[in-house]
């Protein structure tokens, strides 16, 4: 058991990262350094795949960036001027190997590597109709879908072949594809998930956030648009653009992004993320005021929200909770005693702070409520005389179905237990969440954001999915 998992079982998982870069003769290092800076969205596995023009060499693995790449040998091995990554977290396939990206496949025009961000709520559909005409699949990942109509297409060059392959996907996507000497992003037409197009010196560069361009030291040129796909050839110039799908009316921009999933200093959908996240905070302390002493943050995601809250509540913000950044990761498999002692490990409250003080805790959700119950605990052991838990995002109902892990909506707590059960449950005082509509007012253009895991509206319907991948007792309510 991986000691995260005893302490953020209740958060929503980050999805993944991709990072590619074309005509650099240090790819593979900067991919490297790209890979890390997106670390949080995907800590499962990771990848490189390097392109020497008529054949690829690649290294993938389990763990962190810097546990798969731990000895620079191996990117020395990863020669080439183009090369893309991919961090990742499991929202479609099982957690191993064979589904660890980039994707590597030879078909018959050459070497074929795909990255990928988001989930195709078609794919099962299409790999059962593959299979039935003789395709033969090496993991559980939808990506390999995607491989799979790109190798069947009738077109001749990569680019037709893949636009021929996105006209039959549903769902989330952001991708990166690499063949010999070409490299190519995608985004789906709902525009779900982030993509960037950067330049560093003659160098072009596709990433899921600036962040990434920040640590190699590139200059975001543009977000890639939704139903957008840009083809890159040359250093010399610029990337042709072609309209995939028809463009839906409103978008669908995941707005955990803004909650959670961004770093806050990335630009993601036009905006820099820490800019509606500290006006989440904000909104929050003006639906749910409360009396207080002090606010802390469960650290280190709600940070940004709590200099929200505090700033509006004029109440002063505290770390109350400190964050151990030297956990690591371990595969013990403890005893009920031993689990409650290492949660401890992670984060341990502050007493000086806390004792005597009447607290507000803010955190950025609540999914299952066995964290938030463990923090208040903590609060409460540190000597506050009272804690009151504010969460910057609405109540979690509904699971999500384009690239974010969320649990099954049986498991999500307020999918059928109401505010004043969860807030017993946790044991706070009160307990308050942002609203939907004060959510919204903090973004730009709030038509254009999905909002499926809190009001159950997906805006894409789910086309053949077998029913044991969607929750018990789920009715899907389409827009």
């Amino acid at each position: 058991m991986q000691l995260d998992s005893i302490f953020d079982d209740d958060r929503p998982k980050d999805e993944c990262g991709v990072f590619g870069i074309f005509g650099h003769r240090s790819a593979s290092e900067l991919a490297y350094l790209g890979l890390r800076a997106l670390q949080h969205r995907g800590q499962e596995s990771a990848g490189i795949v390097a392109s020497q023009g008529q054949t690829f060499s690649y290294h993938r693995g389990m763990g962190l960036v810097t546990e798969v790449f731990n000895d620079m040998d191996i990117l020395a091995q990863l020669e080439g001027h183009l090369a893309i990554g991919h961090n990742r977290y499991s929202t479609a396939g099982s957690s191993n190997l064979e589904n660890a990206q980039p994707l590597v496949r030879q078909y018959s025009r050459g070497p074929l590597a795909i990255a990928h961000n988001g989930n195709l709520v078609n794919a099962y559909q299409i790999r059962t109709d593959l299979e039935k005409t003789g395709s033969i699949f090496n993991g559980t990942s939808d990506t390999e879908v995607i491989a799979h109509l790109i190798a069947r297409s009738q077109q001749l060059l990569l680019e037709d072949r893949i636009i021929d392959t996105l006209q039959k996907l549903q769902g989330a996507y952001s991708l990166v594809f690499m063949g010999k000497s070409i490299m190519i992003g995608a985004r789906d037409p709902n525009g779900f998930r982030p993509l960037w197009l950067g330049r560093l010196g003659d160098a072009y560069i596709l990433a899921s956030e600036t962040c990434a361009f920040d640590v190699t030291q590139a200059t975001p040129i543009r977000e890639i648009e939704p139903g957008e796909m840009v083809v890159i050839t040359s250093t010399s110039e610029t990337p042709k653009s072609f309209r995939v799908g028809v463009q839906p009316d409103n978008l669908s921009q995941c707005i955990f992004e803004y909650i959670y999933l961004a770093r806050p200093d990335s630009i993601v959908f036009n905006n820099l993320a820490n800019q509606p996240r500290r006006e989440f905070g904000r909104q929050l302390a003006r639906e749910h005021p409360v009396e207080a002493d002090i606010v802390i943050p469960v650290p280190d995601s709600a940070t940004i929200a709590t200099l929200g809250f505090s700033e509006e509540s004029e109440t002063p913000f505290e770390f109350g909770l400190y964050r151990n950044p030297y956990v690591g990761r371990t595969f013990m498999h403890p005893s009920q005693e031993v689990r409650d002692l290492m949660v401890r490990i992670k984060l341990n409250p502050i007493e000086n702070v806390l004792k005597g003080k009447r607290v507000v805790v803010v955190d950025d959700s609540i999914m299952r409520g066995t964290n938030s119950r463990k923090i208040v605990s903590l609060v409460r052991q540190g000597g506050a005389t009272e804690v009151h838990f504010r969460v910057s995002s609405p109540p979690n109902c509904y699971p999500c179905f384009y690239g974010v892990d969320t649990p099954t909506r049986k498991e999500l707590i307020a999918s059928s237990w109401t505010i004043d059960e969860i807030c017993k449950y946790i044991g706070a005082d009160s307990l308050g969440y942002l609203s939907i509509e004060g959510m919204l007012n903090c973004v730009v253009s709030p038509k254009d954001f999905c909002t499926a895991c809190f009001d159950g509206k997906y805006p894409v319907e789910f086309s053949g999915q077998p029913t044991k991948q969607l929750p018990i007792e789920f009715d899907v309510k389409l827009l």
